[in-house]
């Protein structure tokens, strides 16, 4: 009997522990809402500016209306009120005055101020309003699927918006005023007021002038090629900031189609981040690098930088003929280096290096430039690539991955992997956004770009960008070739597959540039999908490599280099 008698004493004690101790806030918070009406105050969304400060994204002064029906005291008189201030249907207000099923009703979302005053001089009952301020975008379209959009009730949905939607949103408060069990207001109460936070504002790392400068200069490109969608990536090599992001089509985000959400989806898409493409030709720039790291290493199943490689036009691998694109030499396919193999973009001697390094070697490369992994940027959605298992690879698949068959990557990827086989080998994990600062101009948090790893040396980096200016000055690049100024790049036409087979006459023109050649800080990745006509990359693509970097130029007053 002592130890029922215990137990249960002990039972009793626990429950009133849990009730009065754990339980206790939630148990305060009902008690607080059944005798309280509370009036939302809305934090302030904070800004989206780029990295000299200028307004991406900001707000406009907007305010929502609302009504309790339990308060309200005359339903007909304030409908007619509130229908001819909002423009509004007075039927539909007065039907939402009269629902006594829900405590709170929304009756308009994004009234003006002018009109809110006009309201509330008529101190109609049950009627109250709050601060619901409106997202604009000054820039309209630019760098749409980077900035992104917010939802109906202001919350980040797409883009830096929803990625860093916990900074941006704030806290919100509310007002509370003490009424009786039907919601009506008690005379003479206090008001409690409980202030919001106003959110964090976002400093990205993107130029708004880069941005649109490389926005013309693409528009033009889809324009005049008739193409299916043109896209850029413009990175400072030294940090993986990035400068721009191109993705068009586009669309204006001042006037989202909410109504068409196929083509909103396709519009609001990055792709450079979470799409996949082969990358045709430019990936030898990373066969290239593999090759001369590992030479320098003294591994002798690489090439030296003199070595002469075989001048027959196709090699056989598993049966698989494997052609060069085109002749070299008064119509003949003729020896050559491997500065001379990236000038002339020749496939067989980039068959010949990795079938010559090996598996296991060449996916340790892979590895290394984040080919099938994520790049860390700070952006949802991203795409890892695809890159075929080691253990189950096929010799003739494994040729092909050596000149950028095979293998599928993010432009972002690509974009990354190069600058660090350009920068001296270092790979840091891509930003687009620098710092979070408040509205006082305190930074809260800077948002450094982490070093993930290395990829190549020094030497066999600075070996590899000499060839690569090479392919700018006397090569394939030469589109993009700016007199007085040490541009080096890689072209690249790759043809697409639909459903496992070639799909004719469609193909991806691309360049992938940088400048100055010896000390990279603008990189630019240029893709046009689907050009009409011509669609080598050396005529679609590196002329808008050129143009990008002739306007960076401009607006940096960068001078040319001396001799």
């Amino acid at each position: 009997m002592l130890a029922a008698i215990t137990f249960i004493f002990l039972v009793f004690l626990g429950r009133f522990f849990y009730i009065q101790v754990i339980w206790e806030d939630e148990l305060h918070y009902l008690a607080l809402d059944q005798w309280t009406r509370e009036i939302p105050v809305n934090a302030g969304r904070g800004q989206i500016v780029d990295r000299s400060g200028e307004l991406l994204a900001g707000n406009r002064p907007k305010f929502g209306v609302y009504a309790r029906a339990s308060a309200v005291e005359d339903a007909e008189a304030s409908a007619h009120t509130l229908a001819e201030a909002l423009g509004s249907s007075y039927d539909e207000i007065y039907k939402k005055l009269t629902d006594r099923s829900r405590s709170e009703i929304v009756i308009a979302r994004s009234a003006e101020k002018e009109l809110v005053e006009k309201i509330e001089q008529t101190e109609m009952k049950g009627v109250y309003y709050a601060r619901n301020d409106e997202r604009v975008y000054p820039h309209g379209a630019l760098a749409s699927q980077v900035i992104g959009f917010t939802a109906f009730d202001r919350s980040g949905t797409t883009g830096v918006e929803g990625y860093y939607n916990a900074y941006l949103a704030g806290e919100n408060g509310e007002i509370l005023f003490d009424t009786d069990l039907v919601g009506v207001d008690l005379k003479g109460a206090t008001a409690a007021y409980l202030p919001a936070k106003d959110g964090l504002n976002v400093k990205l790392t993107l130029d708004y002038r880069i941005q649109a400068i490389a926005e013309e200069v693409m528009g033009r490109a889809l324009e005049e090629h008739s193409a299916l969608a043109a896209r850029a990536i413009v990175l400072d090599p030294q940090n993986f900031s990035v400068l721009a992001m191109v993705n068009l089509p586009s669309y204006d985000l001042n006037d989202i189609p909410r109504d068409d959400m196929e083509r909103l989806n396709a519009l609001s898409r990055n792709c450079l981040v979470s799409d996949v493409y082969e990358p045709g030709s430019t990936f030898k720039i990373f066969t290239a690098a593999a090759n001369i790291e590992e030479y320098l290493q003294g591994n002798r199943a690489a090439f030296s930088p003199q070595h002469i490689f075989s001048s027959a036009r196709t090699r056989v691998v598993d049966g698989t003929t494997i052609r060069c694109w085109s002749d070299h030499k008064n119509g003949k396919h003729s020896n050559e280096t491997l500065a001379e193999a990236l000038n002339n973009s020749c496939n067989p001697c980039f068959v010949d290096i990795a079938l010559s390094l090996g598996k296991e070697t060449f996916y340790d490369y892979l590895a290394a430039f984040r080919f099938g992994r994520a790049t860390g940027v700070d952006f949802s959605g991203e795409a890892i690539g695809m890159l075929l298992p080691e253990s189950t690879l096929r010799d003739c698949d494994f040729a092909r991955i050596g000149f950028g068959q095979s293998i599928a990557v993010t432009p972002l990827q690509l974009a990354c992997a190069a600058a660090s086989a350009v920068n001296g080998g270092y790979y840091y994990a891509p930003r687009l956004v620098s710092e979070l600062y408040s509205d006082d101009g305190s930074v809260r948090e800077k948002i450094a770009a982490p070093l993930v790893g290395r990829t190549v040396s020094e030497k066999a980096s600075a070996m590899l960008s000499e060839m690569l200016e090479g392919v700018v000055r006397d090569g394939s690049g030469k589109h993009a070739y700016i007199e007085g100024y040490r541009v080096a790049g890689k072209t690249g036409t790759a043809q697409k597959y639909e459903n496992g087979a070639i799909a004719q006459g469609k193909y991806v023109s691309s360049f992938l540039g940088y400048f100055p050649a010896n000390a990279p800080r603008y990189l630019a990745l240029i893709i046009v999908d689907e050009p009409q006509g011509v669609y080598y990359g050396s005529t679609v693509a590196a002329p808008c490599a050129k143009e990008i970097f002739e306007g960076i130029i401009d607006v940096m007053d960068i001078p040319p280099v001396e001799g």
